[in-house]
């Protein structure tokens, strides 16, 4: 079996056609028509519909995409084990993270790390958090920060991630240690997008709490919600672990009946991949550096705690 062409099989159904698969196959459109076709002659099966120029899996590609992409992990696990066997610290590390998450622990973490081994390309791929976990199983990443107690994958907790409130300091709330989301209830609100789990955690606050919030702005960069709150255009709501640059707001914990929302944050990886020994060093070193690194240390200890999750594995053990 081809495993070019396997490959070639997976990052089309993932784009949902070879046109929009094109930046990543690095062949031109026949080229890749020419590799499907000749795996389905392999198979004996359609593993696609033909709809103009669309393509649609079929139920037997369903089934075998999903084993397709099983054999590449360990296909590409046997690589990096090989490599690390041969004794080079040399290779390629893609983090995964969302923006905020990058600026504040993984771009000085990473040039610290790069300076320390040379030999090791490194990465940063952005998304949107609630987009790392499908990343993470495709095999597109091999490490992200994400939310903990997906059982997916193994992780090392790091700290906690509360919704804050963000206000101008001249704002009513301003003073108060904390904020109640039934207070919310008349105020003008500025959100993120529903690509972020921040935001499902708070839209089933506010549904519990039967408010509905008055919201002026989604958006899909949390320094743009701290913008419009330093402006006092509307009440912002971000993640603890958002870097607060702007002068003249104040952030204040968002409880729900005096529990805070949120989750606890994770560095994950895949358990059927393969970690070289410079990827499980990354691992180590970075949860020991993100807790003394977070932008929310300081609210931890005004935040009501959120339960510590167990760890789910230990990169030295796969």
């Amino acid at each position: 079996m081809n495993l070019r062409h396997l490959r070639t099989f997976v990052l089309i159904a993932d784009a949902g056609g070879i046109a929009h698969a094109s930046d990543r196959l690095h062949l031109s459109s026949p080229a890749a028509s020419r590799q499907l076709l000749a795996l389905e002659a392999e198979f004996n099966l359609k593993l696609f519909h033909r709809i103009g120029r669309r393509l649609q899996l079929t139920p037997q590609g369903k089934d075998l995409l999903e084993r397709s992409r099983l054999l590449l992990a360990e296909a590409d696990s046997l690589g990096e084990r090989a490599r690390a066997l041969k004794g080079g610290d040399v290779g390629l590390l893609r983090i995964g993270a969302p923006p905020q998450v990058i600026e504040a622990l993984f771009a000085p973490f990473a040039t610290r790390y790069r300076r320390r081994n040379p030999g090791v390309d490194i990465r940063l791929v952005e998304d949107a958090s609630g987009n790392l976990p499908t990343r993470l199983e495709h095999g597109d990443i091999d490490v992200a920060e994400m939310g903990a107690n997906d059982e997916r994958f193994l992780s090392r907790p790091l700290f906690p991630i509360h919704a804050l409130v963000v206000v101008p300091q001249a704002h009513r709330f301003a003073r108060q240690a904390k904020v109640d989301i039934v207070d919310l209830a008349d105020e003008p609100i500025a959100l993120l997008r529903h690509q972020f789990p921040m935001r499902g955690w708070l839209d089933a606050a506010f549904d519990a709490a039967n408010v509905r919030p008055k919201l002026l702005l989604e958006s899909a960069a949390p320094h743009t919600l701290v913008a419009v709150a330093a402006a006092d255009y509307a009440i912002a709501i971000v993640q603890s672990n958002v870097p607060i640059h702007h002068k003249g707001v104040r952030t204040i914990p968002l409880v729900a009946r005096g529990a805070s929302i949120g989750i606890w944050s994770a560095i994950a990886w895949h358990p059927r991949r393969f970690l070289p020994p410079y990827a499980q060093r990354f691992i180590e070193e970075f949860a020991s550096f993100a807790p003394r690194a977070n932008p929310g240390r300081n609210v931890i200890r005004r935040a009501p705690a959120l339960p510590r999750p167990k760890g789910q594995g230990h990169p030295r053990a796969l």
